[in-house]
């Protein structure tokens, strides 16, 4: 989610419910806002288990699918390079185009509503805050049917500053830990599976802006999120 632009209204929002957050947390509030217990069943969610399932055990990947480097966002990066696997002619531009100039892609649900307008094609479900497990089982399903898996996830640029992204996995191996992520700055990444997790809680984004921190708090920003594709 490259070059986001904080208009002021949502800076006021985040300024209030930041005031809000800090008067409640002083109060003595037992729970950070945003943060209820059943929220939080990813930190304690042990994946170990899944490695060593057999049901996991095979390697599997979607081919042919081109990493491409983003020119305007990576939301309009990961759909063009969709498009281009399923020769579709959709471009970063021509969906700026369609926009009026506008990246519709900068949160999760412009993402998902411009990702279903693409692709009326496919069912796709968005879903967040999902236990690690679940996030790791449902990514081997849905890329051994033979789709790949859109992410949001923690990454750092060209100039090496960290941000919230858009990727796709294409790859998993559990047996030899590797997950394959292609990433829009213009090349194909191989994560374990710890710092894939941690990608993806945003635990390895160093000293994170206090917006964005703000964001995660008030459900602006999701962790551990992921969109399923299927046919219709």
């Amino acid at each position: 989610m490259k070059n986001i632009k904080i208009p002021l209204r949502i800076l006021f929002v985040f300024s209030m419910l930041f005031i809000f957050y800090i008067a409640t947390l002083l109060a003595g509030c037992a729970e950070p806002v945003g943060f209820p217990q059943s929220f939080r069943v990813y930190y304690s969610d042990n994946y170990s288990q899944l490695i060593a399932d057999a049901n996991y055990s095979g390697e599997v990947k979607v081919e042919g699918i081109q990493v491409i480097t983003q020119q305007v966002s990576c939301g309009y990066a990961v759909i063009e390079m969709l498009a281009k696997w399923k020769n579709k002619s959709i471009s970063e531009q021509s969906l700026l185009s369609q926009n009026n100039g506008k990246i519709s892609t900068s949160l999760g649900s412009g993402f998902l509503n411009e990702m279903t307008k693409q692709f009326p094609e496919w069912k796709i479900i968005r879903c967040v805050n999902l236990p690690n497990t679940e996030l790791l089982r449902q990514i081997y399903s849905s890329v051994k049917k033979g789709f790949p898996v859109p992410i949001e996830f923690a990454a750092k640029n060209t100039d090496g500053k960290w941000t919230l992204h858009f990727a796709l996995v294409n790859g998993v191996d559990f047996p030899n830990n590797r997950i394959f992520v292609l990433n829009p700055y213009g090349y194909e990444e191989t994560y374990t599976i710890d710092n894939f997790i941690k990608a993806t809680r945003y635990e390895c984004y160093e000293n994170m802006e206090w917006y964005f921190s703000a964001g995660f708090h008030i459900g602006l920003f999701n962790k551990n999120t992921m969109y399923l594709l299927s046919s219709k």
